[in-house]
């Protein structure tokens, strides 16, 4: 930089700095000198100061990791890379070697530079090449030429070493697979064959001192010769102390172990090697806490200091691509749910069951979607076996597909209580971003079988433990029937914690009925002429001890009892409106009739009856016995695998949550 440039510069940034230079401020932020613009603005006076931003020059690059043993799907994770680095936008991009697979003749050589450069093109900055090992090493069948790919490397890349300057920082590229030349041998195993020549040597202490006014030096190679083991014999050290010495160089970068590996500051200069960018990682198994997977370096160079991270090929959104559109699509992606086709699988008492099930997959998206198919990790652990093993399909927008498989199980003295399920994961193929969506369990359709008349006769009393969503009790609203007009609800309640507004049995969702608890006090609640209507009580229910809820609704009023008691009522008139969800036992469905709101405790005794049952104070039965007014009866100690069986006409069997468990009662 010539001396006239440099003085224009000073004089720039002296103007520069007084005018963003702070002012005394007042309690409103405001300057008393108004010469000056506020730093922060408001028109608020009695607020607290808040500092200043303090101005101060900075850019970011970027650092990519080996892209070669990956191939092809390398390729892939070189684009998003590139991608996300347009989004990001850094100053330039820096490589740690190995671009392109290599080992090879001339031809494919020159196949491979062109594809990948057509990929870097695509960075909206500018990059910088270094050499590694597979950019350079020749394999084939004719002998390799003086420096094998030296020629073809610097003819398509650039030269194999060199320095340039931004802004307040030096870059200077070394080569690390020079070898021997008398020989024309090359290899990263044998320390003669790792030195760096004298040339180079005359070289970086060129660089060295053409980047002695810049606040930072950075240093890029392929292979890490400081890390020891192979390297040993290598004249890193030599190399090392030329760095030093320059008393500037700041961080030193390399690739080719596949894996990040930070090395601490040696006479102040941080050293790091980084893992892949599209290349192979050990073992094919991505460890990020390990240090084994598709990244990229970050660096952010301020005048007195350097700070480096690291982000996950792939973690970099575009805002702009979250527009209505594009969620709807994800939703609609989202609900792709498999509907089973097939006969529901006859389920035995003794744990038997086989038969074949099919399932019919449709994507309502505009995008076509990933599905993968597998029998959930509950159901192989609790003895069911199919011949589903990871279906993958791809559907179009709009098609559907059918997978079709064989399950069963052998007789176990044990079931279980987990209903077998499919997991489905999804991925929904964008224009612009592939989105990953959350692996949901589709239950597979099973029935019991007929249950002898003296099955349960030794059973003892027992109750549901209600500790989360997934312990709730699901009864399909297709099994049963509750008619319009009055009808009586009640259930035997241990609360162990009152911790919000919750349900006990719930079919709600802007209709039908449910016992609530909010912070402990129980209210009924029944949708009637378009609104709830709702019976509270006055005092939190005792914990961890049993109480007696009854809800009545006798056609003009909505009655809650409590332990027999008559604590609320409200008068109410108007038809209840009805869904087709499930009712939950220990929660309430949502939307999409999953269980939600869950209180925490034991249930005991579910009964829904038509007509009413109570219409003043009564003693509450321990246990209830069917009747002609009974629709659904549930004693919790009336299981057989996964389904929690009704003592009433309806037959309308409850189905287990993943982590429902049935106690004794206490």
């Amino acid at each position: 930089m010539n001396l006239s440039i440099r003085v224009t510069l000073f004089v720039a940034a002296t103007l520069c700095s007084a005018a963003i230079s702070p002012a005394h401020e007042t309690a409103g932020g405001l300057p008393h000198n108004h010469d000056t613009p506020a730093r922060v603005l408001t028109t608020r006076s009695t607020a607290k100061v808040i500092a200043p931003t303090v101005a101060e020059d900075g850019f970011q690059f970027i650092v990519y990791g080996d892209r070669t043993g990956g191939v092809p799907a390398g390729l892939k994770v070189l684009e998003q890379a590139v991608a996300d680095t347009n989004l990001l936008d850094p100053d330039l991009v820096m490589t740690v070697g190995d671009l392109i697979q290599g080992y090879n003749e001339t031809p494919e050589w020159l196949a491979q530079a062109d594809e990948y450069k057509a990929i870097m093109n695509r960075l909206k900055m500018r990059w910088f090449p270094v050499a590694g090992n597979h950019d350079i090493y020749w394999r084939g069948e004719n002998p390799a030429p003086p420096g094998h790919h030296e020629s073809n490397y610097e003819k398509h890349f650039g030269p194999l070493w060199y320095s340039f300057r931004h802004k307040n920082a030096g870059f200077i590229v070394l080569y690390s697979d020079e070898g021997d030349p008398s020989t024309n041998l090359k290899a990263f195993n044998a320390g003669a064959l790792q030195q760096m020549s004298q040339q180079q040597l005359d070289f970086l202490d060129k660089a060295l001192e053409d980047l002695a006014d810049q606040d930072h030096v950075f240093v890029f190679l392929h292979h890490p010769r400081w890390i020891g083991g192979g390297y040993t014999g290598s004249n890193w050290d030599d190399v090392h102390q030329r760095l030093a010495d320059a008393g500037n160089v700041s961080a030193v970068f390399a690739g080719h172990i596949h894996k990040m590996r930070y090395d601490g500051v040696k006479d102040g200069i941080e050293y790091y090697a980084l893992a892949t960018t599209g290349g192979h990682i050990p073992n094919d198994t991505p460890i990020p806490g390990a240090g084994h997977l598709h990244h990229f370096n970050i660096v952010t160079v301020r005048p007195k200091r350097i700070t480096v991270s690291s982000l996950p090929v792939g973690a970099v959104f575009d805002p702009k691509q979250f527009t209505p559109e594009f969620l709807k699509e994800l939703e609609l992606a989202r609900s792709i749910r498999p509907k089973q086709v097939s006969d529901k699988v006859l389920l035995s008492v003794d744990g038997s069951a086989r038969g074949t099930v099919k399932l019919d997959v449709t994507n309502p998206a505009e995008h076509p979607v990933e599905v993968t198919l597998l029998m959930s990790r509950e159901t192989l652990q609790s003895g069911w076996l199919s011949t589903l093993d990871h279906q993958h399909i791809t559907l179009d927008a709009g098609a559907s597909q059918t997978v079709e498989f064989l399950i069963r199980r052998d007789a176990s003295g044990d079931v279980g209580s987990a209903n077998p399920a499919v997991t489905v994961a999804l991925r929904y193929l964008g224009d612009k971003a592939a989105v990953d969506l959350p692996p949901t369990d589709v239950p597979i359709g099973i029935r019991l079988d007929q249950v002898p008349a003296d099955y349960f006769a030794s059973i003892s009393d027992q109750a549901l433990l209600v500790s989360d969503e997934a312990s709730a009790i699901a009864v399909n609203d297709d099994a049963f029937e509750l008619p319009a007009g009055p009808f009586t609800i009640e259930t035997w309640i241990k609360p162990t914690q009152h911790k919000g507004f919750d349900a006990i049995i719930a079919k709600t969702q802007s209709s039908e009925y449910a016992f609530f608890s909010d912070h402990g006090v129980v209210q009924f609640d029944v949708h009637l002429g378009g609104r709830y209507v709702s019976a509270i009580g006055k005092e939190a229910l005792p914990l961890n001890q049993w109480s007696h809820l009854a809800g009545v609704y006798d056609g003009s009023n909505v009655v809650l009892y409590v332990d027999g008691k008559r604590v609320a009522s409200k008068s109410a008139t108007g038809s209840r409106k009805s869904n087709q969800l499930p009712l939950y036992l220990g929660a309430d469905p949502d939307h999409g009739g999953n269980p939600t709101r869950a209180f925490v405790g034991q249930l005991n005794e579910f009964r829904l009856s038509t007509g009413v049952r109570y219409d003043g104070d009564f003693t509450p039965a321990k246990r209830h016995q069917p009747d002609d007014s009974t629709v659904l009866l549930h004693h919790f100690d009336r299981s057989v695998g996964p389904f929690l069986l009704d003592h009433s006409a309806s037959a309308a069997n409850g189905r287990m949550g993943k982590s429902s468990r049935l106690v004794p009662v206490e």
